[in-house]
């Protein structure tokens, strides 16, 4: 046993050492430590929490586990006397068995199996739905002022339709090659937003339609989402009675049956002067879904600020806890149901922990909040609360830096700040990896959107500041050795194969986490908050 912990002692501090050498000197903010990081890694990634899932014994094990440990680092609640923020979520699923729900096209019935041809829910939490609406083909279902004055409605009143929506936003041209972020996909072009459009119009209902290329993944991946239960956050606005999604098979036959080409509209819907089309189609009949609420919890500490004036606002680290739990039984034949979530995103919660135990001893001029979010697997439902209802006033909160998905790899000579050049957190990460002797990655075109799809992106919704900091892709040393080993991560994301191995050099997640202290650490120390850049979409707070 004493063999075994001078073993760990030692390795420990190698890494310490190492640490230094790569990019992690001595400094204000603190050294992160490798063995904390690691013993939180191989906690909340095992077996006994059973995947950490959203209402689930394992996620409630989570809560309960981040706040101990939130004690222990010696952060303070930052929900009055509490680490817990309460987060109300609903979830749905569909039944199509006992829906009479249909589409007819033409003056006759469309035959469409759920599933297999198109798949809805409510968007509302409502358990029934009467449907008898008119079917309007709106385009990209954008309305877009800042790119020249984009607006796939055009004034139709569409309330009480249903709207059918392409995925994705308008492709950038010879003329416009910058428009929508040329090549990289905007928030226009995210599903979430083309539901909340056609909410904020009075819409009945949205059904997209699905390609490989334009959603940037298959049919199956709709198919496994929208037949399992889905969650929502219950006092959220309120969506439309049905959402959901068709295949484009599916799609060609309604506009033939309409008598509509859809090539035809899909190269109109490519111009600003679309107008939206009436379709001679409509959905009529009822549709149900098993509807429940549950309560799961935000975990929240602060340390507070040095500054008599700075320490009133407050740089936010947030991780989430959550992972895809267990789900169905094991079987008597071992088969694994235990989606464990290692590296996604028991290193990024295990990282906080590691950090905030630096920053506890090692305060700043502002306050600092280490913040892990609930449900982020499920729309980023817990980040999405606390912006609603922050713990903090996000006019005075400086940023917000997220960890989403460490590098389990291997050490890096540079490191991921993509999305930060949309604020000042841009030139501020390039002087803090400089300082670490890091290169910042090459920018590269957000094709799937990646800036929309992770916790930060609530608070830049809400006009804070923020972005993910991501692991480097250029290896120390062993590059075809930690290529592969990067690469085979591939077939195990969201799989039961997201497993912890206790033979990983975490050198590469002690990194990730020391850049976002760092970087944090030089947010709060400085003269004022970090602003948007000019043109952004987001900042819409007054700060």
């Amino acid at each position: 046993m004493h063999k075994i912990v001078r073993t760990a002692v030692a390795a420990s501090l190698a890494l310490a050492f190492a640490a230094h050498a790569i990019g992690a000197p001595a400094n204000p903010a603190g050294v992160v430590q490798e063995a904390p990081l690691r013993a939180h890694l191989a906690t909340l990634s095992s077996d006994a929490f059973e995947g950490r899932g959203t209402g689930q014994r394992g996620g409630e094990l989570t809560v309960v586990y981040l706040e101990n440990q939130a004690l222990a680092a010696g952060l303070q609640p930052a929900n009055g006397s509490s680490y817990r923020q309460s987060v109300k979520i609903a979830g749905v699923k569909a039944q199509p068995q006992d829906s009479s729900v249909a589409l007819a096209a033409g003056g006759k019935p469309l035959p469409l199996a759920f599933a297999k041809d198109w798949v809805w829910a409510p968007g509302d939490a409502k358990p029934v739905h009467a449907m008898d609406a008119e079917l309007v083909f709106v385009g990209y279902g954008i309305q877009a002022p800042e790119e020249g004055g984009w607006d796939d409605y055009k004034g139709l009143d569409v309330k009480g339709k249903l709207l059918v929506m392409l995925v994705n936003d308008p492709a950038p041209t010879a003329a416009e090659p910058n428009r929508f972020n040329g090549r990289g996909l905007t928030y226009y072009g995210r599903w979430t937003y083309k539901f909340e459009e056609a909410a904020r119009h009075g819409a009945a209902g949205v059904l997209l339609i699905h390609t490989d290329a334009s959603a940037s993944y298959g049919w199956s991946v709709v198919q496994n989402s929208w037949t399992a239960e889905r969650f929502q956050l219950a006092d959220a606005d309120l969506g439309t009675g049905m959402q959901g999604w068709m295949t484009e098979a599916a799609a060609r036959s309604l506009f033939a049956a309409a008598g509509q080409d859809l090539d035809k509209l899909r190269t109109a819907a490519e111009d600003k002067s679309f107008k939206p089309v009436v379709l001679n189609a409509r959905v009529q009949g009822e549709t149900k879904a098993a509807v429940r609420t549950l309560e799961q919890f935000n975990v929240a500490g602060i340390v507070p600020g040095t500054d008599p004036k700075l320490k009133d606002e407050v740089v936010i680290y947030s991780a989430h806890w959550d992972h895809l739990g267990k789900q169905g039984d094991s079987g008597t034949d071992g088969n694994d149901n235990i989606f464990n979530g290692a590296v996604d995103n028991a290193s990024g919660s295990a990282g906080l922990l590691a950090m905030a135990q630096q920053a506890v001893l090692h305060p700043a001029r502002r306050s600092q909040m280490f913040l892990w979010v609930a449900a982020e697997e499920q729309g980023l439902l817990g980040s999405a609360a606390y912006a609603a209802r922050p713990l903090w006033p996000l006019n005075k909160t400086a940023a917000a830096l997220n960890l989403d998905s460490l590098n389990f790899v291997a050490a890096a000579t540079d490191i991921g700040v993509q999305g930060s050049e949309r604020s000042d957190l841009g030139a501020m990460a390039a002087t803090t990896a400089k300082a670490m002797r890091l290169s910042v990655a090459p920018a590269r075109p957000d094709l799937g959107g990646g800036y929309f799809r992770s916790d930060h992106f609530s608070f830049a919704k809400a006009g804070v500041p923020a972005f993910s900091i991501e692991g480097g892709h250029t290896w120390v040393k062993d590059k075809e050795a930690n290529d592969a080993k990067r690469k085979a991560y591939g077939p195990r994301y969201h799989q039961v194969g997201d497993e912890y191995d206790p033979h990983w050099d975490l050198l590469g997640m002690v990194q990730q986490a020391q850049f976002t202290l760092n970087l944090g650490r030089m947010i709060a120390d400085a003269p004022k908050m970090p602003g948007w850049k000019a043109g952004d979409q987001f900042g819409k707070v007054k700060r």
